[in-house]
């Protein structure tokens, strides 16, 4: 089979840059990982994207752009094409027959059958040169499923080519982004996946309302503070633990609403902990407890998280995606470059047991320059 090199472009829920990476693969089983970069957003524009999801609540169509949307949209398409110029700039070698490109989130609505990313694949084909894919999720919807998560496909692909030291099924890989999100696989079948719950979002939100910084790096905010186990109780009785996989979170599913009054580290702390919490949770739709999880996303880098994690499995191991030879941060970038190449072989992206949809769904709309 032929094998096609790919760039795949992520502006995920935590709203702090654009990653990029490239993949060669056959959209398949084979997967060699290529270079990967990130390109930060300034905290300014970090603000615009925040301040975008209130404009967001006002759409009743997917290609309506009220408020600061549709400039928004041309401004956050033209960072992601001077992100691809720079990048192939630097990696010179690379020749990219496709790009996949994510967008931008500003609302998830699964329950009413739609989802809106910003970013306009025709403008990014036109800035690049280069073929894009976008819009990968919609036609999942159409077909009865969640729209998300998509990146277990990738998941799957990464854990059949583990270190046989560190492969250990069933595997379970944790994206702790702004949203985090799970995804089980069996020696033998497809994967399980679904939206954990609250992964940053909520100590981004937190110590930036508290305390003015974009994020708690390296959870040197929460080092000084405490769990306050109430607050943790609270979060884990939403209704949305209960129901039964899949399911998908909008990043304002869940909010500050139970953290008033507490002291910035303590808060802090607090959510580090409803955040390994969530996902621990995420054991009681899976169908057997996992051997291995592997944890990739921003949210490997908070240690208290890390460590509550490894405090809850017990018998199983946490490692991070770095310890099994992977790149925690470039892992969703990859995957994007991965189902473009997918979706140029009109290879499913999503299947019933990651979304829900009725049946494994081809997804992605191809723009030429």
């Amino acid at each position: 089979m032929t094998l096609k090199c790919a760039l795949g472009l992520m502006s995920g829920t935590s709203m702090d840059g654009i990653d990029i990476a490239a993949v060669i693969s056959d959209g398949e089983q084979i997967v060699r990982r290529g270079p990967s970069g990130f390109v930060p957003y300034e905290a300014d524009f970090r603000q615009r994207i925040g301040a975008a999801l209130t404009d967001a609540k006002a759409i009743k169509a997917r290609a309506d752009r009220p408020g600061d949307l549709g400039e928004l949209e041309r401004e956050i398409t033209r960072r992601h094409a001077g992100a691809v110029q720079a990048f192939l700039k630097e990696h010179p070698l690379l020749t990219p027959d496709i790009v996949g490109f994510h967008g931008q989130t500003v609302l998830h609505r699964p329950d009413e059958g739609y989802t809106v990313q910003l970013g306009d694949g025709a403008a990014l084909a036109t800035a690049t040169g280069i073929p894009v894919v976008y819009d990968m999720r919609a036609n999942d919807m159409a077909h009865g499923g969640q729209g998300a998560p998509l990146v277990p496909a990738y998941h799957a692909a990464l854990a059949r080519s583990l270190p046989s030291e560190t492969s250990d099924f069933p595997v379970c890989f944790v994206n702790i982004g702004g949203i985090s999100n799970v995804t089980y696989v069996p020696r033998e079948g497809d994967p399980v996946a679904f939206d954990s719950g609250p992964g940053n979002t909520l100590i981004d939100q937190w110590v930036f309302a508290q305390g003015g910084v974009p994020y708690d790096a390296d959870g040197m905010i929460a080092r000084e503070g405490e769990v306050i186990g109430e607050i943790v109780g609270r979060y884990l009785g939403s209704a949305f633990f209960e129901r039964p996989a899949p399911k998908s979170l909008d990043r304002n599913d869940f909010t500050l609403d139970h953290t008033a009054g507490l002291e910035l580290s303590d808060g802090a702390r607090t959510l580090a902990a409803v955040t390994a919490a969530a996902i621990l949770r995420s054991v009681d739709h899976f169908p057997e407890v996992p051997k291995l999880w592997v944890l990739c996303g921003g949210g490997r880098k908070n240690p208290h998280i890390v460590a509550d994690m490894r405090l809850g499995v017990q018998s199983a191991r946490v490692l991070l995606a770095e310890e099994v030879g992977f790149d925690g941060d470039a892992m969703e970038a990859e995957a994007w470059a991965y189902f473009a190449i997918r979706s140029l072989r009109q290879l499913p992206l999503t299947f019933p047991t990651t979304t829900g949809c009725r049946e494994p769904v081809v997804g992605g709309v191809l723009i030429e320059p």
